[in-house]
Formats: C-alpha cells, sequence, structure tokens
C-alpha cells in the first residue's frame, strides 16, 4: 500500500490550502481515510477522517475550518483547510487501514 500526500506548503494565518492522499494498492472504496498531523514536539493527532460511506470526523480544533472529501473513482482524499492559523503547522500524514503516507508540511505564518 502506498499512500503519496501532496499540497503543503506556505500559508498566511487566515489563508486556505488543500492536501491531497493518493492511495494505491489498497481496495480504496472500502476504507476509512485519515488526515494526521504532527508538529514539533509533540504527539500526532488525528485531524479529521472520511468512512467508506463518507461520514466524517474532525478534532474539534478543526472542526468548521477545515473539510475531508475522497473521490473513490480517482483514489483520492483531500483536505481543505480555511482559516489556517499559526498551530495548525504541522507535518500532516494520511493514513489508511495501517498504512501511513509520507507526510507534507503545512507552515502557517503570521
Amino acid at each position: 500500500v502506498q499512500l503519496q500526500a501532496s499540497g503543503g506548503g506556505l500559508a498566511q494565518v487566515g489563508g486556505s490550502l488543500r492536501l491531497s492522499c493518493k492511495a494505491i494498492g489498497l481496495n480504496f472504496s472500502i476504507n476509512t481515510i485519515a488526515w494526521y498531523r504532527q508538529a514539533p514536539g509533540t504527539q500526532r493527532e488525528l485531524v479529521a477522517s472520511i468512512s467508506s460511506g463518507g461520514n466524517t470526523n474532525y478534532a474539534d480544533s478543526v472542526k468548521g475550518r477545515f473539510t475531508i472529501s475522497r473521490d473513490n473513482s480517482r483514489r483520492m482524499v483531500y483536505l481543505q483547510m480555511n482559516s489556517l492559523k499559526p498551530e495548525d503547522t504541522a507535518v500532516y500524514y494520511c493514513k489508511a487501514s495501517s498504512a501511513w503516507g509520507r507526510g507534507t508540511l503545512v507552515t502557517v505564518s503570521s
């Protein structure tokens, strides 16, 4: 299983970024896909997840600002991040089943 995350970069406070994750080598449509993040010196935390049926779950810290979605035909999961805050700065990882992507860095500058 390979998970290829992309879309990270530098954003200003209040700005937006969209992360993408492409899954290769798993039965994508039946898996729950999740985004996690890890800031320096902290533990990795769940940001959002989306089930095979499209049910979503968000960390309280991102509710109302981030949106997770999936396109099963393209084997892609997206994380739309709006109203970014400095505390959103972290390496973001996508996860499916027991597999982790390599991570993409998001830096929010004030």
